[in-house]
């Protein structure tokens, strides 16, 4: 009988046991896919470009510049492309349904972000068909069950326009899918010169500048750059990555990192006491069997091997499985809540995985290989 095979049946002995046992690391994986899945996909881990950078007001987000910014940003060298975006916070039918607007000069965005957005040429001549056309990211179209060709109405209670009203009024002319199923894809493209005409106050400013700099040039050296170039102006900047732009603006609510790493690692330590503590059980239970086997001539070194194998069969098989559940989750309801498991995150599990199974049976294995013949046999 070979040693996997040996670890499975000693593994079996106590069905329910063991089975418990699974179910505890299958829910403790399903908890880590499900948390990493949501930093990836609301958090733009994975997407954020850390060679976008975005220049916005240095005194909060809350300020805009203005709009003469922009020709001293493009004669700036090291700069290869610059454009410029306002946003509209508002909400579709209902308060809770949010939709973000993100208001951008068409030309000069698809030279900074057009890649990573996935603005093909078609979906840019749509746009252009009209002032009031718009692009809608997959997800966001997905979520409202938008489609092409559909006028859509977003109340936007911070920024009424000319007619009166806070509702603003659009034509969907596309759907763009983002250059992987990492993109953020949750909200609107429109045009600038459509809101800034309508809008009723912060008319020819903008919430930032988006801007990619040129080949060989660090983006960390251009950002203080140009903040220096605006230190001493009545509109002083700060400049960032869409990464850490991003991840600011998840700051604003909470330290969202901290909380995952908190609950993934609560998680793992109660996982960690329950395995430890019932593999040191089924060792205990097993004493006159290891006795025996020592008898028969197993080395300690195949015990620990035996015991920790035992182990590793129940962590790789709940591991797995709580992972598939969790990619099954970003499949079926990912769309909608922007979770999103790409494969490096599944590959970092599986190294979890074997880690954890490691750790855990170490302490039960050195136990069971320390155990005397003498004392094993006294068991019976």
């Amino acid at each position: 009988m070979g040693y996997f095979r040996l670890a499975r049946r000693n593994a079996w002995r106590k069905p329910l046991r063991t089975v418990l046992l699974m179910l505890c690391v299958a829910i403790a994986f399903l908890i880590h896919g499900l948390t990493a899945s949501f930093e990836q996909g609301n958090m733009a881990a994975g997407s954020a470009s850390d060679d976008v950078l975005g220049v916005a007001s240095a005194a909060g987000r809350g300020q805009s510049l203005p709009m003469a910014h922009l020709s001293r940003l493009a004669a700036e060298p090291g700069i290869a492309a610059v454009s410029w975006m306002t946003r509209l916070r508002g909400y579709a039918v209902r308060e809770s349904n949010i939709v973000a607007i993100s208001a951008v000069d068409p030309a000069t965005m698809v030279q900074v972000s057009g890649t990573e957005l996935g603005l093909t040429p078609v979906l840019m001549a749509a746009l252009a068909t009209g002032r009031d056309r718009v692009l809608v990211g997959r997800t966001l179209a997905e979520v409202q069950g938008w489609r092409v060709g559909q006028r859509i109405t977003v109340t936007v209670p911070a920024t009424p326009n000319k007619e009166g009203s806070r509702d603003w009024r659009f034509e969907i002319a596309g759907i763009f899918e983002g250059a992987s199923p990492a993109s953020d894809t949750h909200f609107v493209i429109a045009r600038y010169d459509y809101v800034n005409a309508l809008r009723t106050r912060g008319t020819d400013r903008v919430e930032a500048f988006v801007l990619r700099p040129a080949p060989g040039i660090k983006a960390a050296d251009l950002a203080r750059q140009i903040d220096a170039l605006f230190a001493n102006s009545a509109a002083p900047t700060r400049t960032q990555s869409e990464k850490q732009f991003l991840q600011a603006f998840m700051r604003q609510y909470a330290d969202v990192g901290l909380i995952i790493d908190l609950v993934v690692g609560a998680a793992f330590v109660t996982l960690l006491m329950i395995v430890i503590n019932t593999q040191m059980l089924a060792v205990r239970e097993r004493r006159f069997e290891i006795g025996v086997l020592k008898t028969l001539g197993f080395s300690q070194g195949r015990l620990l091997a035996l015991v920790l194998g035992e182990t590793l069969f129940i962590f790789l098989t709940g591991g797995l499985a709580g992972l598939a559940l969790a990619k099954l989750a970003t499949v079926m309801i990912g769309p909608g809540l922007g979770l999103v498991l790409p494969v490096q995150t599944l590959g970092v599990a599986l190294v979890l995985i074997l880690g954890l199974g490691l750790a855990t049976g170490l302490i039960p294995a050195i136990r069971a290989m320390r155990i005397p013949v003498t004392a094993a046999f006294r068991t019976r």
